[in-house]
């Protein structure tokens, strides 16, 4: 059996950085194999042809192929071999990583380390449940963005977009500079699920209005869309009878949020996390199963390419690690818990071996509603080693907490002299209620 030192799963934006920088941490190229789907490496990025990408990476704004491109022309510099048009099947808890290629045929291959870089997924009709009838029309609006930027089709001409999700607010903005009418986009959620700028940029820019707490409660046609009806929702989620609304249409974009892409992760017996849909991991983005590392939006979705990024690196360089120092995991292990509204924290655990701490730690969190005038701690037993205060918080927004060497060590030390635990917390001025009702009137 072939082995590699390391094998990369995923050539999207993820994979590329982490096999750089298992590559820049000594591990040779030819010992690398990136293993991508598609038909070439970039992933999701390609179809992305909109600017913000990159602010923070590079300090200019990029389009999505850009950004990939710049990675894809490293990875090629620096012969790092890759695969293409290529479906890892399985992974076994001792790494060896099974798939096919067209060019290759069945191949089983063993793993020094593996990271996990398979992105997510959309959202679909069958999620959701939407009565009605089964007519053309209907897609996922990363679907619909893959239609009109790559294969150069145009969806419909009269679009309804159910969820404020960013793919979903960009395309309301791609198909009006294209010549069709977004009549409107519907959020069941009283805020919305992208962020401020792409609200301003790809909708009030363009006049299209948001409807906060409204739902589709049918589909209307049979061999096309004809059109759905819309209907506003309580606080429970549950349509209001007698606010019903039927909006003529030819297209239904659903914008409802993102699955990351886990079935290979299962197949190595890796624990997910329930609130996330990712693996749960520690520190180094090293995963419940020794040696298998996971980071880009398999592990969490993320707002922002660039932290998907940076997130990569530091899979890359753990895993890098791993392989050539033959570490061999921790001796000890601290849970971390969130509450006061915040969702979930990754890294879920922070792992120590022996003495060795941390020289830095970063959280990255999301809340489960809009907040204002909120404090954000980290915290073990009774001692709050970081406060950060902050104007708003929202679910659309990935926020984060970054400990410097001096603050792991005393959060690591609170943690261990109390219940091996740290604790991830929102406080906020009033209390959840009034700033949920704040959030709506603001919508």
């Amino acid at each position: 059996m072939e082995e590699k030192k390391l094998i990369v799963v995923g050539g999207g934006p993820a994979g590329l950085a982490a096999a750089l920088e298992a590559n820049r941490c000594g591990i040779s190229p030819d010992d690398i194999l990136i293993i991508e789907r598609d038909r070439e490496l970039g992933g999701i990025l390609n179809q992305c042809i909109h600017a913000g990408f990159g602010l923070h990476m590079f300090g200019e704004e990029l389009s999505g192929p850009e950004y990939s491109g710049r990675f894809i022309d490293e990875v090629e510099a620096a012969g790092i071999g890759y695969v293409t048009d290529s479906m890892v099947l399985s992974i076994s808890d001792d790494r060896i990583v099974t798939f096919v290629s067209p060019k290759l045929g069945f191949v089983s291959m063993k793993a020094g380390a593996v990271v996990l870089c398979t992105g997510c997924r959309e959202r679909t009709r069958g999620a959701l449940n939407i009565p009605g009838t089964r007519p053309a029309g209907i897609y996922s609006a990363g679907t619909a963005q893959r239609f009109v930027n790559i294969e150069g089709y145009m969806p419909g001409k009269k679009v309804v977009i159910l969820g404020s999700g960013d793919i979903g607010l960009i395309m309301a903005r791609r198909l009006t500079l294209e010549g069709a009418e977004v009549l409107r986009v519907c959020e069941l959620m009283p805020y919305s699920g992208g962020l401020a700028r792409n609200i301003a940029q790809c909708l009030d820019d363009f006049g299209i209005p948001l409807y906060l707490s409204h739902t589709v409660t049918e589909i209307r046609g049979r061999e096309r869309v004809e059109g759905v009806v819309i209907s506003e929702v309580d606080e429970n989620r549950r349509p209001i009878p007698g606010t019903e609304e039927y909006v003529e249409c030819d297209t239904l974009l659903l914008s409802v949020g993102l699955i990351p892409e886990n079935e290979v992760a299962k197949s190595a017996k890796i624990k997910l996390d329930r609130v996330t849909g990712g693996a749960v991991v520690n520190q180094y983005n090293e995963t419940s199963v020794s040696g298998i590392f996971a980071c880009g939006n398999t592990l969490h979705v993320h707002d922002l390419v660039d932290f998907v990024t940076e997130e990569a690196y530091n899979a890359g360089r753990f895993a890098a690690e791993f392989v050539l120092s033959g570490r061999d995991g921790s001796t000890e292990s601290l849970a971390v818990e969130t509450s006061g509204g915040v969702r979930y924290s990754v890294p879920q655990r922070v792992d120590l071996g022996g003495d060795s701490l941390p020289e830095k730690l970063r959280f990255f969190f999301r809340v489960d509603n809009i907040y204002k005038n909120v404090r954000l701690e980290l915290a073990a037993g009774d001692t709050v080693v970081k406060s950060v205060k902050k104007k708003s918080v929202a679910p659309g927004e990935m926020e984060s907490l970054e400990l410097n060497a001096d603050e792991c060590r005393r959060l690591c030390e609170a943690a261990r002299s109390s219940d091996k635990k740290i604790l991830l917390r929102m406080t906020i001025a009033n209390d959840a209620a009034s700033n949920s009702a704040a959030a709506k009137k603001e919508g």
